[in-house]
């Protein structure tokens, strides 16, 4: 029997007042694209960031690829170390570096050789073809310039998993429809493991090969599906 890309073991989480988690278990096989839906507040980038490694459980453990990463309390592994790539709902480019800098930085943060960092980037680029906008700040660019360029970061470091908070959310359809089929494709041609966010049924039925379904902290169900793209 092969080994998870992740699993989540029975996790509980609270921040603040609020129990944001409450004995959550999922299993992601490697590969696979699990797309996690549910209404705002029911615990979705709560667990993203769990599994990323920004926040830790209270209770319960998570493994990536059968080695545990995290359990009760603390960090077993920290994120850098665990082959996960992060978009988040904001971005959250660094708006004083370049496009090529927001890369570099994640290759530098990653211990990769100062020779091999531009190439890199620039491989990265090219993929999401932005190549010509290195030289450009954030503000410089367009929402969808601004996606692509958060994708190449995420991917940069050759992530075994990609964890994708909503990216698309501020995005008008056309161009959200475009991007979504350019992301299915790339984790086809990279074999990358995702484990999507979002609100929209579209893109859920598009992208992944499970949808789960999320509210009040729990999953509430897990329904194979077959792409439409």
């Amino acid at each position: 029997m092969s080994v998870p890309a992740l699993s989540v073991a029975q996790v509980s989480k609270r921040v603040g007042a609020h129990q944001a988690l409450a004995d959550v278990s999922l299993e992601v096989s490697a590969g696979e694209a699990v797309v996690i839906v549910g209404p705002s507040g029911c615990g979705k980038t709560t667990l993203l960031r769990l599994i990323a490694g920004l926040e830790v459980p209270d209770t319960g453990t998570i493994a990536a690829h059968g080695a545990r990463v995290a359990g009760p309390g603390h960090n077993l592994l920290p994120p850098h170390e665990r082959g996960v790539g992060f978009v988040f709902q904001d971005l959250a480019l660094w708006p004083h570096l370049t496009v090529g800098g927001n890369l570099g930085f994640v290759l530098e943060s990653g211990d990769v050789a100062r020779a091999e960092r531009a190439p890199r980037a620039q491989q990265a680029l090219d993929m999401m073809r932005i190549g010509h906008l290195a030289g450009r700040y954030p503000h410089q660019l367009s929402g969808g310039e601004q996606q692509r360029v958060a994708l190449a970061r995420a991917l940069v470091g050759q992530p075994r998993v990609l964890l994708l908070d909503e990216p698309f959310s501020s995005l008008d359809s056309e161009l959200r429809a475009a991007l979504r089929t350019e992301l299915h494709q790339l984790r086809r041609e990279l074999r990358v493991t995702m484990v999507y966010v979002t609100h929209d049924r579209e893109d859920a039925a598009a992208l992944a090969d499970d949808v789960v379904e999320m509210r009040a902290g729990r999953i509430v169900s897990v329904v194979r599906v077959v792409s439409r793209i």
